[in-house]
Parts: C-alpha cells; sequence; structure tokens
C-alpha cells in the first residue's frame, strides 16, 4: 500500500520536485549502487541520451564521490545540449571533478571558457579560483576570489578592487 501511494505521489510531481525528492529522501551515500539504481529507475522514463537525464546522473555519481564516473556522463550531458542553468551547473560541475582528478588545467580552462553563469557565478569563480591554486597560479586565484567578493563588501569596494589589481600573476606549479 505504501509503494502505490509513492507511485501516485511521484506521478503527480514535475521532474525537478522527483530529482529533489530523491536527494531528500533516496539517496544514501553509504549505498552507492542502491543510490545509482534508484536514480536510473528515476531516468527511465526519459529518452535516451537526454540530456537533463544524463547530468543527473552524472550528479549522483559525483555526490557519491566517483569523480572517474561522472566526468564522462557531464561531458555527454554537455554534448547533448544541455543549456541554461543545468548546463552552467554541469560545466562548474565537470571542472571541479576534473580538478579533484588532478586535471586542475583542463578545469580551468573549461571556467574560463564559459559565459556568465548567472545565480550560479559566485560558484564558477569560487571553483576557478581552486583550479587556479592547484596549478600554482596563487595570484590568479586570489584574485579572482576577491573579484567575486567584492561586490558583497559595501564600503570596501575600492580599496579590494585595488589590492586585486596588484596582485601578481604567478606560475608556480607544485
Amino acid at each position: 500500500m505504501r509503494e502505490a501511494n509513492a507511485e501516485e505521489e511521484m506521478a503527480g510531481m514535475t521532474w525537478h520536485q522527483r530529482i529533489d525528492r530523491f536527494y531528500e529522501q533516496d539517496f544514501d551515500d553509504d549505498d552507492p549502487h542502491g543510490s545509482i539504481t534508484r536514480m536510473r529507475d528515476l531516468l527511465s522514463d526519459r529518452p535516451e541520451g537526454d540530456a537533463e537525464a544524463l547530468f543527473e546522473l552524472a550528479g549522483v555519481h559525483d555526490a557519491l564521490g566517483l569523480e572517474d564516473e561522472a566526468i564522462p556522463l557531464y561531458r555527454r550531458a554537455i554534448g547533448a545540449g544541455l543549456e541554461g542553468t543545468s548546463g552552467s551547473r554541469a560545466s562548474i560541475q565537470l571542472a571541479s571533478n576534473l580538478r579533484n582528478v588532478g586535471e586542475s588545467a583542463e578545469a580551468v580552462s573549461l571556467l574560463e571558457s564559459m559565459r556568465d553563469a548567472g545565480i550560479d557565478e559566485g560558484a564558477r569563480q569560487a571553483f576557478r579560483a581552486s583550479a587556479l591554486h592547484d596549478e600554482g597560479r596563487h595570484g590568479d586565484a586570489l584574485r579572482t576570489a576577491l573579484l567575486a567578493l567584492i561586490p558583497t563588501l559595501e564600503g570596501y569596494q575600492r580599496s579590494l578592487s585595488a589590492y586585486a589589481a596588484e596582485l601578481p600573476s604567478t606560475v608556480t606549479k607544485p
């Protein structure tokens, strides 16, 4: 009976509500196989190669710390034409995973090639700063972080902008 109620509840939900419900109730990082299986079941009604489905499948692998599996899925989602907020998030999350597996130069390149990420622009800049730091570009990393933060610091914008401009570009790959 409870299973039937859950199915009825899911039937009345939008795609994004079902994904949110998955992370609230069904995701279990202590059961990676089960979490991936439950996500695949949720995605089973989407067409093969659907960009949003690939993005969500990449996301569950990412959330489980399975970067090597998430990276090709993010690439496929982007290649399948993922757009809008999901497209920006896929690029940011791909870059984060690349950085985690030691590909920080590719992460920097990806994040620098992106257009403004809208509501996720702060995240893009934060991950870019982290990847720049990993590349040994400490001045560029700090500048990126400061420039992302400055708009939120009323009364300090002029002085911090000047300090950020004075930071040297550095390349000291560890």
